[in-house]
């Protein structure tokens, strides 16, 4: 693929992931699972700032994959690329491929519905439609992504989904309240059912802690756990404490002295963090710089 600027197309909430429990009503085309996830020589520009460099990395079904690293260091940019949110900036362009079970996302026959559909996003700042009631906004992927559903399927979703979330208990008397009501931490559980509801097959977290109390934290990073057997993960964080609890497999981050960003080191996550083979990854991981 060879780098071309993108047409900025409608954004769409791209915040939305993995398989509900095939015991209630069936959701018309959502029967999927959890898939590999591969990135090939990825690079990625901003005008003519180039930001990744050749970027390579196979994030494996039903796994959780941590990208770490300092700020500046392209980590969101490879995020956002996997799932084509990369161009919705005008000066934004790309090269390489993005793989789901070996087929290309960035094919030209391929729709971006379809990406957001089977790879979806939860951000760094929780953004539920704000005047939507907590049920609406749990099934409001469901009408983007032209899904159909029927009244019965679409309540239990809503339930299903929310108490994944760890939410349900929080909210169930009160789904026709404004999911803008909710605290910040409740605010992010409820993007992550709202993601949940049109059941991806990739999971993306940009940050999904970063502006949360500590029992918030702990109830998100309870989520990831549940839904790692049934959705593969890929989560930017930097907090490394949270990298080693949550993820299977770490890929550290670097861009240095004006070169663009690219991954120093990646592998299972307990010998990223106890044996390194790279120096500056053990000085990352260890809090020496970054």
């Amino acid at each position: 693929m060879h780098p071309s600027s993108a047409a900025p197309p409608v954004a769409l909430p791209a915040d939305l992931p993995p398989p509900p429990r095939p015991s209630h009503p069936a959701v018309v085309g959502l029967d999927r699972s959890a898939a590999t996830l591969e990135a090939r020589d990825v690079s990625a520009w901003f005008g003519d700032r180039q930001v990744l460099d050749r970027v390579s990395l196979t994030m494996e079904a039903r796994k959780v994959t941590a990208l770490i690293g300092p700020s500046g260091c392209g980590k969101s940019t490879f995020l956002r690329i996997l799932n084509r949110m990369h161009e919705l900036v005008p000066s934004a362009s790309m090269a390489g491929e993005v793989l789901l079970d070996r087929a290309d996302i960035y094919e030209e026959q391929r729709r971006l519905t379809d990406a957001r559909r089977n790879i979806g996003m939860v951000f760094q700042k929780p953004n539920p439609f704000p005047a939507m009631s907590i049920y609406d906004n749990v099934v409001a992927g469901l009408k983007l992504t032209g899904t159909r559903t029927g009244r019965e399927a679409k309540d239990h979703l809503v339930e299903e989904c929310l108490t994944r979330a760890g939410l349900w208990s929080e909210v169930a008397d009160r789904l026709r309240s404004p999911g803008g009501a909710l605290s910040g931490g409740q605010q992010q559980r409820l993007c992550i059912a709202r993601a949940l509801a049109i059941r991806p097959r990739v999971l993306l977290m940009d940050e999904p802690c970063s502006a949360l109390d500590p029992t918030s934290t702990h109830r998100i990073e309870a989520t990831i756990a549940e839904l790692r057997s049934e959705v593969t993960i890929v989560i930017v964080t930097h907090n490394m404490q949270q990298a080693r609890r949550v993820s299977d497999y770490t890929a550290f981050f670097l861009a240095s002295h004006g070169t663009p960003g690219a991954i120093v080191e990646h592998g299972p996550t307990g010998a990223m963090f106890e044996e390194p083979q790279d120096s500056r990854t053990s000085d990352y991981v260890s809090g020496r710089f970054g």
